[in-house]
């Protein structure tokens, strides 16, 4: 599959005389415009154990979720790959100004790309698939290396800014090819490291934001189809300000964290696409606690109060605040599909 696949073939229909695609790929592809769709699009996710991903790079275990979840579209997980290149080597601060690049031999980018590729294949333009791309300065605190990074950062920031712009130039790399070569509409960067504890909306612009918008600035030249995801992953509230105006299609955050609601967020992001309206955690309602009828009266219940506030369902895709917990029964994500039928366009 190559760029050109994520332009499925599409079905229409008539509502209210306007046509309305049917298909899942344009259906996201009109909510991500801000145009009118058939019903409001759907997707949720969970990381895949080592055992789940088989011998196969994934491909059996991102299908069987596919077609068990009948969600909308997929996000392709980056589960079984690391960062870029080996920083084992780092141990001083200025030791990152040497880190090596991945580059297209390593096995972050043949392996990741190998996976995408099945994937799409696979999928033969049925949906759009985005893939997980986790931010530079994440990739450089992976691990054990959190504490050592922020102590780096005080020691000589210069050193350690030189090994973001590193990682960022894999990543990039990594990111065009996804796109170019791999059939991915886009990418859903997962930004971290904005919790308000972390940096001042100065220090983050300066240290952080230039590799974040590397990436993600590098993904929208090639397509405006891109996620920006605001990770709540450590349960801390981010200073959501330094993402504000981030280059992205649509934008999805940790509302149950945050305490920021999709109609609040909507407007706080400037009239961007919004992708939410689920608690991810493992024993909220998604994942275990609700009944059908209550999982099925919360989706609509969300969708209810965006349309009352901006008068359509336009803009709006059904998400949850991160990754669902593995464990989830697959079969709890068609009660929400269930529940979008029913409430149409």
């Amino acid at each position: 599959m190559t760029t050109a696949s994520y332009n499925a073939i599409l079905i229409s229909t008539y509502i209210h005389g306007e046509e309305i695609s049917v298909n899942k790929a344009e259906r996201l592809t009109n909510a991500f415009a801000g145009k009118p769709v058939d019903r409001v699009p759907f997707s949720f996710w969970y990381h895949f154990l080592e055992e789940r991903l088989g011998n196969d790079n994934g491909l059996k275990a991102h299908m069987d979720y596919y077609r068990s979840s009948g969600v909308d579209y997929i996000k392709i997980m980056s589960d079984g790959y690391g960062a870029p290149a080996d920083y084992s080597g780092v141990k001083k601060a200025s030791d990152w100004a040497r880190i090596p690049r991945g580059g297209k031999g390593s096995r972050y980018f043949t392996g990741q790309l190998d996976r995408v590729k099945r994937i799409n294949d696979a999928l033969q333009g049925d949906c759009l698939t985005f893939y997980n791309i986790f931010a530079p300065f994440s990739l450089m605190r992976q691990g054990d290396r959190e504490a050592m990074v922020m102590q780096h950062l005080k020691e000589d920031r210069d050193s350690v800014l030189q090994g973001l712009d590193i990682i960022s130039d894999d990543v990039l790399e990594f990111t065009q090819a996804l796109m170019q070569e791999g059939g991915c509409a886009g990418i859903y960067m997962a930004l971290q490291g904005g919790e308000r504890w972390r940096f001042s909306t100065e220090e983050y612009a300066e240290i952080v934001a230039p590799s974040d918008l590397k990436v993600l600035g590098g993904a929208q030249a090639i397509r405006d189809m891109n996620i920006a995801h605001l990770c709540g992953w450590a349960g801390d509230p981010n200073n959501l300000e330094i993402w504000k105006d981030y280059p992205a299609r649509a934008f999805n955050w940790a509302i149950f964290i945050e305490g920021l609601n999709l109609v609040e967020g909507k407007r706080f992001f400037g009239g961007k696409t919004v992708i939410g309206g689920f608690d991810n955690r493992k024993g909220a309602l998604l994942h275990s606690a609700g009944s059908k009828q209550e999982v099925k009266t919360f989706a609509q219940q969300v969708v209810r109060e965006y349309e009352e506030a901006f008068g359509s369902k336009q803009g709006l895709v059904i998400g949850a605040d991160c990754t669902i917990w593995y464990d989830v029964d697959d079969s709890r994500f068609r009660w929400v599909l269930e529940a979008l039928e029913e409430l149409g366009a």
